[in-house]
């Protein structure tokens, strides 16, 4: 054995007192660290020789690349859609880890048991009846992926061919409907060989809505003529928040042939509050639904889940046909449903979290997130120089300046805010209008949280608005 590992093996419990020490003093920092780090990286250097253990790698880390890591955990991260990762998520990834169980398959473990338990509780969390399997996968792009591959495999049992066996091109054209379809969407297209231009955008409704026009989608169907056809529903997008009617949707599987999937990334988690579960009313007649649990549920990356009604088009697909894995069963193991043939036990973060915080712990932080974005939009929407570029709906607030948001002056906004160190805001395109977008999904996010962010863009407004700031630009 190789010297310095035979020394960390000795030495394993310090090691990890250690490691557990350094990382309770970054996570403790959080609050107080620069929320973005935009400086240069430091630059490359050759692999060791022999390498200084994993002490002396702790050390390396700790002086060259820490300080440099974003502070996407805490409580003022609010680009993209980031959750952090609740203390019982974070024990259970640690515990992930120590285990390094390949939860793939369930011949040698009762990790797979685990899977199944932390699933249901999910299916229960969001209004899922039991006509719905799940996996766990890395991200929404790829629970959306899986889903759009049943709804491939579906549509070649409509034409009598598996297209898991001949291929996408006994398919001919498919058409692909949704209003406002995530990134993710013609990506998964993409990669399953149906085509990033066989998706087609159906109207919106009016007045600066993101939510399908259900009787333009109808219309869009009546036209195929009885061919059958995939529609994305959207639970959430991303600017917005703004939810497709459901529940109008899949009313009109009783007139057309088509596969519903619900893009419920993040916006899945209305479900919790009563207040909001209208919402997703109607997520349970979806064919397949994707969640992001990194998103709002706050487990450490990566986590994701997705459901079907079709657990069987889902091994016809993923089923992974060798001698040493045997064949799947009534109850197939995961290798036989997600593209991954090894994986990590992801559900035990999210097991940890359900079972620590339970349904109310959850649905607080999603109700305070929301109380949370609404205070920052009241606060953007009477500020001088900023205005609200679309309704607070859920968690997320988008704005722009009331005066010349060309792309540069709104970026250069967000950069000011990030350079701050005080937030991190991501930028969009909404409504023809450049604007920045703040999303709340972070357990540890308070008032002062917000108040924060909140003076940190007025902050960067003013002084982008101060003499001799247009000279500063040019």
């Amino acid at each position: 054995m190789h010297p310095a590992l035979a020394d960390d093996l000795s030495r394993l419990p310090e090691l990890l007192q250690s490691a557990r020490d350094f990382a309770a003093r970054e996570v403790s920092g959080l609050a107080v660290r620069p929320v973005a780090h935009l400086g240069t990286a430091p630059d490359t250097e050759p692999l060791p020789a022999e390498g200084s253990g994993a002490e002396g790698a702790l050390a390396r880390f700790a002086e060259r690349w820490a300080p440099g890591f974003s502070a996407s955990a805490g409580p003022r991260y609010l680009g993209f859609v980031t959750g952090g990762a609740t203390p019982a998520a974070l024990t259970g990834d640690w515990l992930t880890s120590a285990y390094d169980q390949n939860a793939a398959g369930s011949g040698d473990s009762s990790a797979t048991a685990l899977e199944r338990e932390t699933l249901g509780w999910l299916r229960e969390l969001f209004g899922l009846s039991e006509a719905h399997s799940g996996a766990f996968v890395t991200g929404a792009t790829v629970s959306n992926t899986v889903g759009l591959a049943l709804a491939r495999e579906w549509l070649g049992e409509r034409q009598g061919v598996s297209v898991s066996e001949a291929g996408v091109a006994a398919l001919g054209p498919v058409e692909v409907l949704s209003g406002s379809p995530h990134s993710s969407i013609p990506k998964a297209l993409s990669v399953l060989g149906i085509g990033r231009d066989r998706l087609r955008t159906v109207p919106v409704l009016p007045g600066g809505r993101e939510a399908v026009d259900v009787r333009r989608l109808a219309e869009a169907l009546e036209g195929l003529d009885g061919r059958p056809a995939v529609v994305v529903a959207n639970a959430g997008t991303v600017n917005t928040v703004d939810f497709d009617d459901l529940r109008a949707i899949a009313k009109l599987k009783e007139r057309y042939d088509f596969w519903l999937h619900v893009d419920a990334a993040f916006g899945g988690f209305a479900a919790l509050s009563p207040a909001y579960a209208h919402l997703t009313d109607g997520l349970d007649a979806a064919d397949s639904v994707c969640v992001d649990l990194h998103k709002w549920l706050n487990v450490p990356y990566d986590a994701a889940v997705q459901f079907t009604r079709r657990r069987d088009l889902q091994v016809r697909v993923f089923h992974n046909a060798s001698p040493y894995l045997g064949l799947p069963t009534g109850d197939p193991d995961f290798v036989h449903l997600t593209p991954e043939n090894s994986r990590r036990l992801r559900a035990l973060p999210a097991w940890f979290s359900l079972a620590a915080y339970g349904r109310a712990g959850h649905r607080e932080i999603v109700e305070r997130n929301v109380a949370l974005a609404r205070r920052l939009g009241d606060r953007i929407a009477d500020a001088p120089g900023l205005r609200l570029a679309a309704p607070v709906r859920l968690n997320v607030v988008c704005f722009t300046l009331t005066e010349d948001a060309t792309r540069e002056r709104v970026h250069a906004l967000g950069r000011a805010v990030s350079e701050s160190g005080e937030a991190f805001l991501t930028p969009t395109f909404y409504e023809g209008t450049h604007a920045l977008r703040a999303a709340f999904s972070n357990w540890r996010t308070s008032e002062a949280d917000t108040d924060r962010v909140f003076d940190a863009i007025a902050r960067a407004v003013s002084s982008s608005a101060s003499p001799g700031a247009s000279a500063r630009e040019s």
